[in-house]
């Protein structure tokens, strides 16, 4: 026998299969492709260089593995498509005399063509596409734009080994699956009818139970922290109910409409529900993966939209002015008299590059954080820290400022017993009329005010603040001052808030902080400045990054969702072409056919992405939790990227049905024929 007999007879299957394989080759490629970009821009310079890059490469890392995760288990996933589709022709070649072992050989080849071609197209257009990628990436972060030219040989290597370890293991399981059949079930394999999944309604209940039990979680969660962690357990739980729900809920829908003679028995329905009836577990389980991508596709492109479009929102709510000052000092030394020089300081260095300080505000403050219950504000020694709360109570940040301080910021004139304070809740709600540090005395609010200075302490923390204005703040923190927490740190500590505008260019914004930061008068040890504009270019790293990599992995999964559904269609085409041509025959016309496919998209196609909706809707706070994360607290920005994904998505879902719809009428009309 011919060395090249093989290899000829496996480029012969793929070829004459060329309607399945391309679609999987094309997918193979875009994914290697897609693997080697992200490994290219883990190394590139210009990634490298620009401020956040290590964060963004560590991004791009993680993106890495999941790329290669899910490459693993879709490729496993859509090959078994193609060995369904193949078995009958490999039975046919067992009983003309052909051993497994051959059979074995043709499919080596097979693989090794498929792998072969993908590595070679794939790396190269990702060789070719990778400088587009990267120039994307440094728009997209607002950085400097090199046009150099480069290609990564360790990019290309790590692709290849990760690739060629995925093309063996799926070998590998084709082959299992050839060795465990007999001639006479490969060649009946895609005549196989399905029988029902046993008790139902039981995995019925089973289903309906996880999935309420998941959206509970996303409705009720509040606590930022336990929404991150209670994320993964939530999709882990929608997963398994969807799967549960769409595999029996196949069955159940199927039949219903069986039974009701008025809508079963009718050209356009008749053959579209038998079919459905006839591979009801399968059916599910396809539609059930297309619904679980279109969620991840929508939960990612929703998430890291809104973070990018509202990342100016969130840089102006963490640094509330162009310059902004904190200085940490004592109890003793928080008084106006031991500020004022610090103050002076500050101005003299602005006059000195001719510059005038705006929107200024400047206020002085004890703050520390505990537990509000009630009108009681508590310390907790043990868990007083953010990082190490363990009670059910959400931790509160809570900052004291003297009442002239109130006054000066705001141009009012308010005056205060000395047993009243004024209160301004951010981000939380204050309703009692009282309020009291624990053992302490006890205050009546006055008056909950409307408005305060906005402070990029409490705008970067995902937890509530109490603002409470006092008469006199050394009175008001006399019962804390011998508390300490558990680190021997004082219970309260006191600083000074200074920020102001200027009316400067981004860039000689910059050298002036880098100027401001070389004067010895301006840096005391506990003084600490910040700018914007040096902090934007890492904000923007960060929230780009991630807007980078949900693009790149929304395309993958995109393209997996996409690659499911046409196999969905074509499979269902050939299995469901025998009975077309029975009904032709008794004088069901190409017009009745195409009514038939119609009802079939009505009964269960868009199934799919209006669960994914619904999906996205019970975990859109869950998701708005976890962005409090990254500072984003601006719901309308969330609410408006959602709702245009899904638009977007949904009309791209359309067109994806009737190009993949068009294939199974070809099919089953007799319009084409392999």
């Amino acid at each position: 026998m011919k060395s090249t007999f093989y290899p000829k007879l496996a480029w012969d299957g793929i070829r004459k299969n060329r309607r399945l394989y391309l679609p999987y080759l094309l997918t193979c490629i875009g994914m290697v492709m897609m693997h080697y970009i992200i490994i290219f821009l883990v190394d590139c310079p210009s990634v490298k260089a620009m401020s956040g890059g290590d964060v963004i490469a560590n991004m791009l890392n993680l993106g890495c593995w999941v790329i290669g995760f899910f490459a693993l288990l879709f490729l496993f996933y859509s090959n078994s498509f193609l060995i369904r589709r193949r078995k009958k022709e490999f039975g046919l070649y067992n009983i003309l005399g052909m051993g497994k072992w051959n059979i074995s050989r043709i499919l080596f080849w097979e693989a090794l063509i498929i792998a072969g071609l993908s590595l070679a197209i794939g790396i190269g257009l990702g060789i070719a596409l990778s400088k587009l990628f990267e120039l994307l990436l440094v728009n997209i972060v607002s950085t400097n734009v090199t046009y150099d030219f480069s290609i990564s040989f360790r990019s290309i290597a790590q692709t290849a080994v990760v690739f060629c370890v995925i093309f063996a293991l799926v070998l590998l399981n084709a082959l299992r699956q050839i060795s465990l059949s007999n001639p006479v079930e490969l060649l009946q394999s895609d005549s196989v009818g399905e029988k029902p999944p046993k008790a139902r309604w039981l995995l019925s209940l089973l289903g309906v139970v996880l999935l309420a039990i998941a959206y509970y979680a996303a409705v009720t969660i509040e606590d930022p922290f336990s929404a991150l962690s209670a994320f993964f357990i939530a999709v882990l739980l929608v997963i398994c109910a969807t799967y549960l729900l769409f595999i029996t809920g196949s069955v159940t829908i199927c039949r219903i409409l069986q039974k009701k003679k008025n809508y079963y028995y009718k050209a356009n329905h008749f053959v579209s529900v038998s079919s459905m009836a006839y591979r009801m577990k399968r059916n599910g389980t396809g539609l059930a993966s297309i619904c679980i991508l279109l969620t991840m596709v929508l939960v990612m492109l929703s998430s890291t939209t809104a973070l990018f479009t509202g990342s100016e929102d969130s840089l102006h709510s963490r640094y509330p002015r162009d310059f902004n000052m904190n200085l940490t000092t004592s109890l003793d030394g928080i008084d106006e008299q031991d500020i004022a020089p610090a103050r002076e300081n500050i101005l003299s260095f602005l006059a000195k590059q001719n510059t005038v300080p705006e929107h200024v505000y400047d206020y002085r403050m004890g703050y520390t954080s505990g537990y509000l219950r009630g009108d009681v504000f508590e310390y907790d020694l043990d868990n007083i820290y953010l990082g190490n709360t363990v009670t059910t109570d959400v931790p509160m940040l809570l900052y004291l400022i003297p009442l002239e301080s109130y006054n000066a910021m705001m141009g009012k004139q308010q005056t205060l017993a000395k047993d009243e304070v004024l209160i301004y809740p951010y981000r939380t709600q204050y309703t009692a009329s009282t309020f009291r540090l624990s053992d302490g005395p006890q205050y009546r609010v006055k008056e909950v005010v409307p408005d305060w200075i906005s402070n990029g302490n409490s705008a970067m923390t995902i937890f509530p603040t109490l603002f409470v204005f006092v008469p006199d703040l050394k009175a008001a923190v006399a019962p804390w001052q011998s508390l300490a927490n558990f680190a021997g740190d004082p219970l309260i500590e006191y600083c000074w808030h200074y920020g102001f505008d200027l009316d400067l260019s981004a860039q000689e914004k910059i050298d002036l902080y880098s100027q401001l930061r070389k004067d010895q008068s301006l840096n005391a040890p506990d003084a600490n400045w910040e700018c914007l504009e040096a902090e934007r270019s890492s904000y923007y790293s960060l929230y780009g990054g991630l807007f980078f990599i949900g693009i790149m992995l929304s395309l993958v999964f995109l393209s997996a969702a996409v690659l499911i559904i046409y196999y969905k269609q074509i499979s269902e085409g050939y299995e469901d072409q025998a009975r077309f041509e029975i009904m032709q025959k008794v004088g069901m016309t190409k017009r009745d056919i195409r009514k038939s496919i119609n009802s079939q998209m009505l009964t269960v196609f868009f199934l799919p992405l209006l669960t994914a909706g619904i999906h996205l809707c019970f975990a859109f706070p869950l998701i708005h939790k976890m962005l409090l994360i990254f500072n984003l607290w601006n719901t309308r920005i969330l609410i408006a990227t959602t709702i245009c994904c899904f638009l977007i998505f949904g009309i791209f879902y359309a067109l994806v049905y009737r190009l993949t719809s068009n294939a199974y009428y070809a099919i089953v009309s007799g319009a084409k024929k392999d």
